[in-house]
């Protein structure tokens, strides 16, 4: 059986390096990105904002399964723009995230190996300043409970961790969780379990809790 993968890790907010070499300078973009529209449109933004520049380098990647990537060179010798920039997104193991590096030329011919290490530098310097943020690969649950309950039933989602998505009190009180999926049958028990003051050997799939209903919501 295949290990099941609930967790990856993106970059919080946008950042900006750069490189320079030999009179020319590589500016790098780092994005959050989870879509290839969003690439284009980023990409758009780059492009505008850098019209004078002889070259829009990028690569990136998208979802855990490693089969959305993009390297493109943009008219810099093939294999030395676009597969370093993506060589660093693999190195800091980030998904979900777009490196632009934009370069001005200086008048000096860097070569195939100098304009290598000048996009891996400038994708370097803009991932290196990046905050990484942790995304959590669950199923969502709707809890709902009366106001009476409110303050258990938080402590108790408190006690094991769980992950809140949104909370809204206004007739009833509904809180949506998200269960990550190697866990789910373990911390819905936990759960359970804690809702009702007892073990978790004494839960299974069947048990109810009267006072707040657990609903998995499908997509």
């Amino acid at each position: 059986m295949s290990e099941i993968i609930d967790q990856y890790y993106s970059i919080k907010d946008s950042t900006e390096g750069q490189y320079k070499e030999k009179g020319s300078k590589f500016i790098s973009y780092a994005y959050s990105v989870t879509s290839e529209e969003q690439v284009g449109e980023r990409l758009e933004e780059i492009r505008n904002l850098h019209h004078k520049a002889r070259h829009h380098c990028y690569a990136y990647k998208i979802g855990i399964d490693g089969n959305r990537y993009r390297a493109n060179d943009d008219g810099e010798p093939g294999g030395t723009a676009g597969k370093p920039i993506l060589g660093q997104l693999h190195s800091y193991k980030v998904t979900d995230v777009l490196v632009i590096v934009v370069r001005y030329f200086g008048g000096t011919k860097l070569g195939s190996s100098g304009l290598i290490k000048a996009y891996k530098e400038a994708a370097k310097d803009a991932l290196f300043i990046a905050e990484k943020k942790q995304v959590i690969i669950g199923n969502p649950y709707l809890l709902r409970f009366g106001y009476d309950q409110m303050g258990h039933v938080m402590n108790c989602i408190k006690s094991i961790d769980l992950d809140i998505l949104d909370k809204t009190f206004a007739e009833s009180c509904e809180v949506t969780i998200n269960i990550k999926l190697s866990q789910q049958t373990e911390l819905i028990h936990r759960l359970k379990a804690a809702l009702l003051e007892v073990s978790k050997e004494q839960i299974d799939d069947d048990t109810k809790v009267p006072f707040c209903k657990i609903v998995r919501i499908e997509e």
